[in-house]
């Protein structure tokens, strides 16, 4: 097991004390200790991994220092385009250490939509011309030949991070913006007896896991819920689809950090909605499904972006009361959209779906097939 704050240390005593990226459940530890050491301007959570790419590349144009990229490996996508074509060596040669949580190793049990992804981790990067190491415990040895490749050549390289690499770390800053009273699973309950039979497009994360537990918990079937457990950020987009081919009232149930991380998939998916779109948003400024890391949604104004991108109607909700009234409107309206706001938390034994992708979606088609 590597000490989260010597690995810390080891990197901003050898220069490297920029860091930016999407938070990773396997890389928890060392996110809450990079936040709780390092300044705002030199901790930056991006929208996406491409993002956080650009932001380490543009640091070292204005500094000739290595950002330091931080992200799970279903991110390697996003990140793909700015490696290439931006800081490959046949491009603008630019050095970065990208730290990448390796969800799915083979032989190590994960969730469904991390398998194919753990599959090819390595085989991306290699692919890119990346070169890696998976970190040891002798974690000096790594970091000191891959900084030193990486400044030599001026290039990307990648540290490759197993399940419990990282030793517990304590935060010292537990501050949590506190958006509203209720907590996102209660607020849930409210929404699906306000909607009845209509269908369902949910976010990755805790918020498909606690749909389906509260389907269980109220003995009804997944039929009506599309449960998008991977794509994070593509929510709207898999919503608008839906709703162009059916009928049907659809509710995309999106995360802030979904919402940010692809934006402008919303701004497609406001433009060309039928009346049927309704989009909600749970606020609670934080990814917390892989460890509570802040997101940037209580710090800009959501509702004036979901007007600009098409949205007729845009409702706040605090209360399950404000819940049941907005949803009531929305059913008689064009597309439109509810921003709703929640305090962190959830459940301990909170479980996930035991049906598989394939289950669903077969159940989610057939269901819709009935209109």
């Amino acid at each position: 097991m590597v000490d989260t704050e010597k690995f810390y240390e080891y990197l901003v005593n050898h220069d490297l004390d920029f860091f930016t990226g999407v938070p990773d459940s396997l890389l928890k530890e060392l996110c809450a200790c990079i936040k709780d050491k390092s300044n705002n301007k030199h901790n930056i959570i991006a929208a996406n991994e491409g993002n956080a790419v650009g932001l380490a590349a543009g640091y070292h144009l204005s500094t000739g220092k290595l950002g330091v990229v931080y992200m799970q490996n279903s991110g390697e996508g996003n990140a793909v385009n700015p490696l290439m074509s931006l800081a490959d060596l046949k491009v603008y040669s630019i050095p970065m250490l990208l730290i990448i949580g390796w969800r799915g190793e083979p032989g190590v049990h994960d969730e469904p939509q991390h398998v194919k992804q753990g599959e090819v981790t390595l085989k991306l990067l290699e692919a890119m011309d990346i070169e890696y190491r998976i970190l040891s415990d002798n974690f000096e040895e790594d970091l000191k030949y891959l900084i030193s490749l990486a400044k030599s050549d001026n290039k990307p390289v990648a540290l490759v991070i197993r399940k419990g690499t990282f030793s517990k770390y304590s935060p010292i800053n537990k501050d949590k913006a506190v958006m509203g009273e209720l907590l996102r699973e209660e607020a849930l309950d409210v929404i699906l007896k306000e909607i009845g039979d209509d269908m369902v497009v949910s976010t990755t994360g805790k918020e498909s896991r606690e749909i389906f537990e509260l389907r269980e918990k109220h003995g009804q079937g997944h039929e009506h819920d599309f449960l998008t457990v991977g794509s994070m950020g593509h929510t709207s987009s898999i919503a608008l689809g839906v709703s162009i081919g059916t009928n049907r009232n659809v509710w995309c149930l999106d995360g802030d950090g979904s919402f940010i991380m692809h934006m402008g998939g919303l701004a497609i998916a406001g433009v060309n909605a039928g009346s049927n779109l309704k989009y909600v948003i749970n606020n609670n400024a934080a990814h917390e499904s892989v460890g509570g890391q802040p997101t940037v949604s209580d710090k800009i104004d959501i509702k004036s972006i979901l007007k600009a991108c098409g949205f007729s109607s845009t409702y706040e909700a605090r209360t399950k009361e404000e819940i049941k009234d907005s949803i009531n409107k929305m059913k008689k309206e064009g597309k439109c959209a509810l921003i709703l706001y929640t305090k962190q938390g959830s459940r301990e034994d909170l479980g996930r779906p035991t049906t598989t992708p394939i289950q669903n979606k077969v159940a989610f088609m057939n269901e819709i097939k009935k209109q």
